[in-house]
């Protein structure tokens, strides 16, 4: 049998971690928040008086975290592999359950215990996480843990001392230590999202708050279980692995009709909304736009910044849409550096004003982007807008585009920078 490889003993080594490399606010950042881990833990060490109860409880919690995650450890790797997304591995069932029924540092060696297996059966073998990233993670975790329990610690003797029905003060009590659990992770993990220059990653959809509730309630129940009928407590794994599989397969739907790299409607899936809004406004006798959006010497950017450079402009632009635009709009990635923009139920005049104000917030653009040279602010960026409006210039869906296109260059043969309306 051979001895561990070269590139292993890299891989585990501390000083060859990437995130020396990160920038040094960022650094500090990471030291600090696992620093505070590691003093706060050492002090629940010291003062720990654990029960034997709450040994075998620790004991049950880690081994059905273990049972999960190797029940799903496909579909984790299915999920990670397809989406590259970072949630949805259902952990926080069981570390909430350990925040309501362990001491604190139990609760710590819990998620530590949670978060090495999954990066040991499914992260490192995927690559998909460095390993600074996976402390972090678990670093972050285990502070939300410990701020939720001090939350139950403070309501349970409030509730003791003002003799509160049990009945009705619990379940509030519980439920706001599940929401502090969940702000006090967002924060930490927005602030880091804001040093990495990522800060467009800090939204997070309400499927995901979802999401995360429900695993939570799933927490509060194992919880329950443990300490009432502990045998019950099984009975959460088949609904977590369903939920689980549910969310690998939303996210495929979602992969289905996305952009990679902007996040927006992919060209097919924006063409079926188009016909859509083509057939509703034709049985209502009302009126829509198409915007095209392309931008101007993107070439130039690529050549002159790099390529991943200009993927950072292209998500700038996305995000710019997405801001600009109305909830029910459509903004989609054709390819390239051309956008296209569904606006429904508008008159001509709305959507000439709305295409002249995106081209305005195009010039306004400061994109930070990371370089062979550094970190380099690109600006001075401009757009020509195409605009064709139904039913005015075409009454059919190609006749529209072609319309837009034609828009498109006559912008650019004008000096570019500027909005094109034709009509046929």
């Amino acid at each position: 049998m051979s001895g561990p490889s070269r590139n292993d003993e890299r891989r585990f080594s501390i000083t060859k971690w990437s995130l020396w490399k990160q920038p040094r606010s960022l650094v500090r950042y990471f030291l600090t928040v696992e620093a505070t881990v590691l003093g706060l833990s050492v002090v629940f060490l010291v003062n720990a008086e654990v029960e034997p109860r709450e040994w075998w409880e620790f004991a049950a919690l880690s081994v059905l975290a273990v049972l999960q995650a190797e029940a799903s450890r496909r579909i984790e790797k299915a999920r990670r592999l397809i989406t590259r997304a970072i949630h949805g591995n259902m952990t926080s069932v069981w570390t909430f359950a350990g925040v309501i029924v362990l001491p604190p540092i139990l609760t710590g060696v819990l998620i530590t215990v949670i978060y090495g297996h999954l990066w040991l059966r499914v992260q490192r073998k995927l690559g998909t996480r460095p390993e600074h990233r996976v402390v972090f993670s678990a670093a972050i975790i285990i502070l939300s843990a410990y701020a939720s329990a001090g939350v139950l610690a403070v309501g349970t003797f409030l509730q003791r001392m003002n003799g509160w029905p049990p009945a009705v003060a619990l379940p509030i009590i519980v439920i706001i230590a599940a929401l502090i659990f969940i702000v006090v992770n967002y924060l930490l993990a927005a602030m880091a999202a804001v040093m990495h220059g990522r800060s467009g990653h800090i939204i997070v959809a309400g499927a995901e708050f979802a999401l995360e509730i429900a695993t939570l309630c799933l927490g509060a129940l194992a919880a329950l279980a443990l300490d009432n009928v502990p045998y019950l407590i099984v009975l959460i794994l088949p609904p977590l692995l369903v939920l689980h599989r549910a969310v690998l397969v939303k996210q495929l739907e979602e992969l289905a009709i996305t952009d990679q790299k902007t996040g927006l409607l992919n060209a097919t899936a924006w063409h079926e909304a188009a016909r859509n809004e083509l057939s509703r406004a034709a049985r209502q006798s009302s009126g829509f736009g198409v915007l095209m959006v392309d931008l101007d010497y993107f070439k130039r950017v690529n050549d002159t910044y790099g390529h991943l450079a200009g993927d950072e402009v292209l998500k700038a632009i996305a995000r710019m849409l997405k801001e600009e635009l109305r909830d029910y709009d459509s903004p989609g990635r054709f390819g390239g550096e051309e956008f296209a923009v569904l606006i429904p139920d508008s008159k001509p005049t709305d959507v000439v004003t709305t295409a002249e104000r995106l081209r305005k917030r195009v010039t306004e653009l400061e994109v930070l982007a990371q370089t062979e040279n550094g970190e380099t602010l690109i600006k001075n960026l401009s757009a020509s807008i195409g605009v064709a409006i139904y039913p005015t210039s075409g009454t059919t869906l190609e006749q529209l585009m072609l319309t837009a296109d034609s828009a498109v260059y006559t912008a650019k043969s004008n000096g570019r920078n500027q909005v094109v309306t034709l009509s046929t």
